[in-house]
This record gives C-alpha cells, structure tokens and sequence, in this order.
C-alpha cells in the first residue's frame, strides 16, 4: 500500500487505513474518514523502448543509480498523450535521437514500484546527446546484450526473441540502487 500519502487531498484530514465491502469482498485502503475520498493506489504507466540504433541496442545509465546499470530509456507517460507520443517524446528529451519506427513490444507487470510497462521497439535516427538524467550510454550487438530478470528486462528479451536471437540474462543481478541524498553540512 502507498505509504506517501498521509492527508485527504480534498479536505486535508489524515487518512486511515479502513476496510470496507468492494465488489464483493473486503479491501483495505488508505481513506478519509471525514469525506469519503478513497486512494485507489492503482498502478502508474511508465513507457519503455528497446532503442536500435545504427544497428545496435542503445541502453543508458541514469544519473540517479549508484551502480553502473544500464537499462532501457524509459519514463513516465503524460496527461493528454498516447503511449505512442510518449515514448517518442521520452527517446527526443533522453538521448536526442528521433523514433523512425515503433513496434509495440508487450505490457508488463512491475509490482516492486507499483507500475505498468508499455514497452515499445524503436528504430532511431540523429545525433546522441544525453540529458541531465542520464550520464552514459553504451551501444550493443542484439548477441551481447544481457537481460535482467525483472521489468523492462522482460520486454528486452521478449523482443529479442521476436528478432531470432536467444536473451541471455545476467548472473548474480542487483535492481539499480538510487544514490543516498547528499547532506550538506
């Protein structure tokens, strides 16, 4: 249950964990016990693309992650545009480089951060440059890529499949850690 609400946002009262009949069964949810509003917690769509790139896999490091991980460009979609212009939009803003060609890959289920993938293949063109977000990309051969065994890695290795090459997943995988804050002193 998201914990990162605490107040009613339509009447400021702090909310509660209350239980009560939904569609037939019990579920409990944070809610306001002054005004009713519930905090459905439903799950955040986040957009996702296996970039080629002059005949390679694109994947980036963010700025966020303390360990050298690189993943798929990714981002969240926003109010008022398809999946299709999001992930488009997201590709221009991270690297630079314009989507030619984009395939819907698959949905997929990310139950640790409360989200759901769209993932799209995407054949790209221009010039890279990184936004602040991302400090480093590296390009690799569809046969030197190596999946992770969670989220967006599902998607990579399903479209590898699609594209007749075996994914390897790697070994002893660790999900990328944000960076600690940095205290100032």
């Amino acid at each position: 249950m998201d914990s990162n609400y605490r107040f009613c946002p339509a009447c400021a009262t702090s909310l509660a964990r209350i239980t009560l009949i939904e569609e037939g069964a019990e579920k409990e949810r944070l809610r306001c016990p002054s005004c009713n509003w519930t905090h459905w917690n439903n799950p955040t769509p986040v957009l996702a693309a296996v970039v080629e790139y002059q005949g390679q896999i694109l994947l980036a490091r963010n700025a966020a992650w303390q360990n050298k991980f690189y993943a798929l460009i990714t981002g969240f979609m926003e109010a008022g545009e398809t999946p299709h212009q999001g992930i488009s939009r997201e590709i221009k803003e991270e690297t630079n480089l314009d989507a030619q060609e984009l395939q819907l890959i698959g949905v997929y289920d990310f139950q640790r951060r409360n989200q759901v993938i769209i993932a799209y293949h995407a054949r790209c063109v221009g010039e890279v440059s990184l936004s602040p977000e991302l400090v480093d990309y590296k390009l690799y051969a569809f046969d030197q890529v190596r999946c992770w065994p969670s989220g967006t890695g599902f998607a990579l290795a399903d479209w590898l499949r699609s594209s007749g090459h075996e994914p390897q997943f790697m070994e002893n995988w660790q999900p990328p850690q944000p960076r600690a804050p940095e205290v100032a002193s």
